[in-house]
Order: C-alpha cells, then structure tokens, then sequence
C-alpha cells in the first residue's frame, strides 16, 4: 500500500513559501529530483485568482459499449469506481481574462461533449466561458461508458448514441465548472517536477529507434519520466494540485466490464480520499487533485508488453492502484528554484488537419507537404498488441513489428489511389478511408496555447507519440521564448483526431503509425500550428479563433441497446429483496450480496451512488467510488440481479449494513426509487 504521508503537512509547508512558481528539489520514495536553473517568465507582481471544483460524471453502468479498445463485447456490467470530472478555473483580476481547465475520467473527449458544455456554460454565464478559454480533456481510462461522439465512427463500438450516458457526462463537467466558478479567489501557485520511475513503457520501442540521437538521448528508453504538478493553495491551506504525467489507462484490459479511472482514477480518488473528500458530497470538497494526461501515445502500463502484465500481474487492479499510487506519490515532493510570472492568456484555433499546407521549416527533409484527409491503416485495426483490443487478429492485421498486412499492402499497390494521397499517406497500407466520408471522423480541430502564470499549458485533440510531444513542447517553449520545463503539452483535449507519431516513428507503421490519420506530416503540421499561436501569444497578436466544422450532436441514431424494457421483479420477489449473502464474513474476505435489482440507466444516481456500506454508527464507511466495493448487474429475462461485493480486508470486526439502492420503472415509465439491505458482521 501507498506510504502514508500528511499529505496536508506537505504542502502546507508548499503554501508558506509563498512563491508563485517553484520546481521542486525534494525526492520522494519513488521519484528523483529534476535539476532545473532558475528562470524568469514573464513580469511577476499579480497574484492569480484560482477556482476548484469535482462532480460525479458516471454514464450507464449497464449494456453500454465501452470507448478506448473498439471490442464490441466489452460492455458495461457494473462500477468499481466511479468517474469525475474535476475543473480549474485560472483568472487574471488585472485583465479580467481566464481559462477552464477540466479533466474527465473518461476515454476519450468528444467535440460533442465540448461543444454542448460550451453551449450551456453560455447559457448561464454569456461569453465569459467560450470554446477558446475552455479546455474538456479525457484521462483515457479505457473502461468507461461510450456512446457520446457524435462521429459515426467511435458511436459505432456502442452501437450508437447513448443519450443517458452523453448527459451524466455532460451534467458532471457542467457542474463540476460551476463550482469552480464559484470558488474563484486569490491563490498562490507553486510547480514541482520529480523523475519517475517503473510508471509505463514504451510499447513501439522500434518505432521509437528511428528517431534520431537528440530524440532517443532525451529518452532512452522511450519514456518521458518527468511527473510536474502544480499545487494551489489558499491562505496558507491546500485546495488541489493538478499533476502531468503521460501513461496509458490500459491498466484493465479489454474483458473488463466494470466502470472505473483506472490508473489516474485511483490516484486522483486515493489524494482527495486522504485529503479529507467525501466523493459523495462534492459541493465544498476541501481539496481536488487532478491527474491528466499528458502525451502518453506510446506509453503502455503494462510493462511486460502484453496485456495484463502491469505491476501487479494478471491482477489488473492490483495494477491499477500500484500505478496510481507511483503516481500520487510523484507529488509529495517540496522545495526548489522560483520561477516568476504573471497573468492568465492565451490563443486558440481551429484547424482543418485533412488539409494542412506544411512548410518545409518542419518537415524532416526540409520540402514542403501537406496532410491529407483522414485514413487510417491496417496497423490500426490490429491495434496495439502489447495492450490488446482491435480487430480479431486472424484475418491478418498485423503491427508493422509483426510484419505487417500484406493483404492489404497488396490491395493498396491495385487500388485506384491518387498519387497526391499515396504520398500524403506512404508507407501506409490504407485500410479505412474515413476522412472521405462526412462525419465518420472529426477532421477540423481545436488547439490551444495558455500561459498561467509561468507555466505553459499547450493544448491538442490527439494522442501524441513521447517524442512527438517533446517536439511540440519544444516547438512552443522556442516561440515564446521560455525554458521547455516551463511547458507542459496535453493530449485528448476538446475532440479526438486519433494519434500523432513523429515523421520517422511514422514509417515503422505500428499501431501509433497506423492511427496517425492525416498523414506523415500530421506532426510537422502541429507543430507549424502551435509555433504560430506561441508566436501571436507572445507578441500579443489577436488569432482568429475560427469554429468547429459542425454541431453532429444528435445526428447519429440512438443505440438499440440503449432501449430497455419496463423493469420486472424477479418470480416470487420484491426490488431489492436480499437473494443471497451477508451474515459472517472473516475479516479479509470478500462479503458478497445478490440482490432483487431494476436496471440502473434508469437514474445513474449521480452523487449519490446504487451502494453504501455503514457501521453499527449508521456512518458510510464505502460506496461505489471506494476501492474496495464492485457493484455487478446481471440482466437475464426475467429481470435484473444485482451483487455487491465489499473486501472487509480494512474493516474493523464489528456489524455492518450493505445498501443497495435503485430505480425501477414500470410500463407506464413511473420510476419508483427502492433499497434493499443486507446486515454483515465482520468477524
């Protein structure tokens, strides 16, 4: 288990430094010190106004394909954990401008999802929240609901839309602003950087060979270690952290049907847990600890590069808490070099990455090119076969370090091909051209550059490669003229483009080559995009911010699956009638309880949870979001049954009650809420 440190003690002694922007010196248990010179960014003197709020976000627990793996039985059977969407708003009170940053325990983010916050947000607020000043990204946790694209292509793992799922993430990012808003108030901001160490791996190491030396010496085995965290305080006390570090949320691979953050879940829960969080009230949460992603394209936790071979085994859970666990211990760290800086601004834009004109200041060979409309490539399909999922491998997809799909190469070498996409596109073997049909796949995206103080924050729709992220940061860090530590560049942020390798990575055609869907110059293209937003950034050109190549919210059909008939009792039985379980259970096994139970997309209980575990007190000891609960539904013909299993290994022997709560919906489409209760002794 994670050491226990006062996580309060800590950065207290953070806060009582008083410093705007410190790189942390201090190591911790697991992490090493990152030796950074004392810079200067910016004009210091302001101090920046800083909002924190968390929301529960949790879609349908039931039936709901799940994003991340495309394997259409992967379907949603229950919670481990909860999601959340956790937001913080950064505001200048000299200048009046500001940024939202949120971060979502979810796969992927969806335009649709951006632009429907966006849209409420306004509602409620006019133009102080808009889609150049606010950023939506996804952890990419890979066992969370889908069914929320708007693009035919993602929807097409569930099967279509699902309206339930799309609102509860909706709501929770909505809410979860809200309450940053409403907790906007001066703050002192510092910045740590620890080097961390046994927290992923690169899973297309031969892909990553073909960079050239100031490339791999950076990262010589491939993987960016360096973990930054921002830690705000307030008079003094702790409220949140916000921490940066690129893996993968493939700790649960794609037969896992229970809901959960995976790894950076955990971490973030596990902080706020210690910090004195109650996950089910989230009105005044005392402290809101964000965990989001950086660039992990090519980054898997599973370090035997085979699924299920995280750090606990074949115990992917196991894997999941170490991972968040290294993770959340990255930010304990204190101490360092302060770095000044001021003000809260920046620059965003849309772009249409199917047809981007690259100057040959970018490109490897110095010629200019251009990208091409999406297509994405065998090695796609196969996807990455360190982490599993994809296509059913017998019909011969294949990673280009697994040979390749000759088949399709064959095909590609016959197929009537224009010679300008075969050269936007080589050595692609081109499976799946979706960029040709209107709206499968999104091809105009949102990037955005923003200065909070002394820290960069650069912001893209893609999952960018290690490598490729180091060039963009490099990229942005050069046109403003700031050191590269100061600069932090974050992945699935606003919409999905799939992912961006480097140029040579490109031609190795694993899958990271395959899913680069606008060609070998999509990162010479990126890069191009955020040198100009750094430049007019740093000289204070106006950008034109531009807008989204159309609303599809609502254009793809409902899923089928979605549709549930009315809810029934089991024969002889009353919801949430007790079937089986409770009584005695030896400390350290699991207690387990069938319940009579109704489908749970009729009310995904947000904040409020289907499960409670209470002592002799009447006090809630668990829930649905503890790591020690699983709730799992079971729909059969004659109605639903419901288990609660709840690992007593850190309970005290003593009486509890487990707690099921639903809602049932009869034929005329009255819901009617019911609990059902099952007494346990632990012995």
């Amino acid at each position: 288990m994670r050491e226990h440190i006062s996580r309060r003690g800590v950065l207290a002694g953070l806060a009582l430094t008083g410093g705007t922007v410190l790189w942390s010196s201090r190591l911790s248990p697991t992490a090493s010190a990152v030796p950074v010179d004392s810079a200067t960014s910016g004009a210091s003197g302001v101090t920046l106004h800083v909002g924190l709020g968390i929301a529960d976000s949790t879609g349908e627990p039931l039936g709901a394909g799940m994003d991340g793996y495309a394997v259409a039985e992967q379907t949603t059977a229950g919670i481990l954990q909860r999601l959340f969407s956790r937001a913080v708003v950064y505001a200048d009170p000299s200048t009046g401008d500001r940024v939202c940053m949120v971060t979502v325990d979810t796969p992927l983010m969806f335009q649709s999802v951006f632009l429907e916050v966006v849209r409420r947000l306004q509602a409620q607020f006019g133009d102080l929240y808009r889609v150049d000043n606010v950023i939506l990204q996804a952890t990419h946790t890979h066992v969370g609901p889908g069914g929320r694209s708007g693009h035919a292509m993602v929807d097409l793992v569930s099967m279509g839309f699902r309206p339930v799922t799309f609102e509860a993430q909706v709501t929770g990012i909505v809410r979860s602003i809200e309450r940053a808003h409403a907790t906007v108030a001066p703050a002192d901001l510092t910045l740590t950087a620890t080097e961390l160490a046994d927290v992923g791996v690169n899973r297309s190491h031969l892909a990553f060979e073909r960079n050239p030396t100031e490339d791999k010496d950076a990262n010589p085995d491939g993987v960016d270690h360096t973990s930054v965290t921002l830690h705000i305080s307030r008079d003094g006390t702790p409220v949140g952290l916000v921490n940066w570090y690129s893996v993968h949320g493939t700790a649960f691979g794609p037969e896992t049907h229970h809901i959960s953050g995976d790894n950076k879940g955990y971490a973030a829960w596990s902080v706020e847990r210690d910090s004195g969080v109650d996950h089910r009230s989230l009105d005044d949460a005392p402290f809101v600890a964000v965990f989001a992603q950086g660039t992990p394209g090519d980054i898997s936790p599973n370090t035997g590069l085979v699924p299920h071979s995280g750090p606990g085994g074949t115990d992917e859970k196991a894997s999941a808490r170490i991972l968040g666990e290294r993770q959340a211990s990255a930010t304990m760290n204190t101490g360092g070099t302060r770095v000044d800086g001021s003000g809260v601004t920046g620059r965003a834009q849309w772009v249409d990455m199917h047809r981007v004109q690259v100057d040959g200041k970018w490109t490897p060979d110095g010629k200019p090119g251009a990208t091409g409309p999406a297509v994405l490539g065998s090695a796609f399909a196969a996807s990455s076969q360190e982490d599993g999922g994809g296509l059913d491998f017998d019909i011969g997809l294949n990673e280009g370090e697994r040979g390749g799909s000759p088949w399709v190469h064959q095909l590609n070498q016959i197929a009537p091909i224009p010679d300008d996409v075969r050269a936007v596109h080589e050595p692609k073997d081109m499976l799946l051209p979706m960029g040709y049909v209107d709206g499968l796949i999104q091809q105009r995206h949102i990037f955005s550059v923003w200065r909070i103080g002394g820290l960069v924050v650069a912001s893209l729709g893609f999952e960018p490669t290690t490598t490729s992220g180091r060039r963009i940061r490099q990229t942005v860090a050069s046109a403003l003229g700031v050191p590269e530590e100061l600069v932090v560049v974050q992945g699935y942020s606003c919409g999905y483009g799939h992912y961006i390798t480097t140029p040579e990575e490109y031609l190795q055609q694993d899958y990271e080559g395959g899913a680069t869907a606008f060609g070998r110059l999509t990162l010479p293209a990126v890069q191009q995009t955020f040198d100009g937003l750094s430049r007019a950034l740093a000289s204070g050109d106006a950008v034109e911010t531009g807008a989204p190549a159309g609303d599809l919210t609502g254009v793809i059909p409902n899923s089928p699956t979605a549709l549930a008939p009315p809810d029934v009792a089991l024969p002889g039985q009353a919801f949430g009638d007790v079937l089986s379980g409770g009584g005695d259970v030896p400390r350290g096994q699991t207690a387990s309880v069938r319940f009579c139970g109704a489908n749970p997309n009729n009310d995904v209980r947000l904040e409020d949870g289907y499960l409670l575990v209470t002592d002799s007190s009447g006090a809630v000891v668990a829930d649905d979001s503890s790591w020690s609960t699983l709730l799992t539904f079971e729909r059969s013909l004659t109605g639903v049954t419901t288990t609660v299993d709840w690992d007593t290994t850190d309970a005290t022997p003593g009486d509890y009650v487990v707690h099921l709560r639903g809602d049932a919906r009869d034929a005329l489409g009255t819901v009617t809420s019911f609990e059902g209760i099952a007494p346990v002794r632990v012995v």
